[in-house]
């Protein structure tokens, strides 16, 4: 594969990227975890790869893994962040992939909908590179809770949907279909089906009061195939190894911006010969 020539990092903010921790993270390393249980031996594409992280995750137990971006410069990073021999990145779109008809196991989509228009195309181009029992892994911002009830604009959404309309496109396109529902609090995911979200009971508070507080979901997750797929069980991803990462990041933040004080700056000048004559009497 030929790879992609350097151009300088724009970083939007928009896309996940290991130096920016948050719930942001954690949902998206909970939907990779229950996609790895599905692609043990598969050949896996995943569109709207990004940085890479989960394609390379998903390498771990696929046979191959393909990761599909629009843009060049997010593409060239990956290739070289990660490089595995069953693991590779091209540029393409949802609509547009780069990869033979009939030629995948698995198709991983996480949060690529909602970036564009074409919505029927894309689902026709996963069809088309899917083999004829393979599996879609699809999840969308539901547009109610998401936008609507926050009053929230993500400008860098194109046409979001309501939870039925997602849906109705999944059920038009694959015979067997299954729906989730997810939600992160404070570094833990929760996605289990909507029944038993609804029932979950949340909640917080500090050493002077607490009580229950209202739980609403934000994304939408379907299992899609031509053949039966089995219902997931109600799961949560435990956030403490991103806690931890935060702790380490934002240690490392504060002694560089310690360093960088004029203070640090002179009495690092001052010490500096003393340390020189207690070497020379070692």
């Amino acid at each position: 594969m030929e790879k992609l020539k350097k151009m300088a990092k724009k970083s939007t903010g928009e896309r996940l990227e290991f130096n920016n921790f948050s719930d942001v993270t954690i949902e998206h390393l909970h939907r990779y975890a229950i996609a790895n249980d599905f692609v043990k031996n598969k050949i896996v594409l995943d569109i709207a790869s990004g940085e890479g992280y989960g394609s390379f995750i998903l390498s771990k137990n696929a046979s191959k893994v393909i990761g599909v971006d629009i843009d060049n410069e997010t593409v060239f990073d990956a290739q070289e962040k990660y490089s595995k021999n069953n693991l590779s990145f091209l540029v393409g779109s949802a609509d547009n992939i780069p990869l033979e008809t009939n030629s995948i196991d698995v198709v991983v989509s996480f949060e690529t909908i909602e970036h564009h228009d074409k919505h029927e195309e894309m689902f026709l181009e996963i069809k088309r590179v899917l083999k004829p029992n393979g599996v879609l892994i699809m999840s969308s911002p539901d547009k109610k809770y998401y936008s609507d009830i926050p009053r929230f604009k993500n400008k860098f959404h194109v046409k979001e949907l309501y939870s039925d309309e997602f849906e109705n496109l999944v059920n038009k396109h694959f015979d067997f279909a299954k729906f989730y529902v997810q939600k992160a609090y404070n570094l833990n995911s929760i996605i289990s089906n909507l029944l038993d979200f609804n029932k979950l009971k949340i909640y917080s508070g500090n050493q002077a009061e607490v009580g229950s507080i209202e739980n609403n979901h934000l994304y939408i997750l379907t299992i899609a195939s031509n053949s039966k797929v089995d219902d997931l069980p109600t799961s949560i991803f435990n956030g403490s190894e991103i806690y931890k990462m935060i702790r380490e990041f934002d240690l490392n933040k504060k002694n560089n911006e310690i360093k960088n004080t004029s203070s640090y700056k002179i009495g690092n000048v001052i010490i500096q010969p003393f340390f020189f004559i207690k070497k020379m009497f070692k």
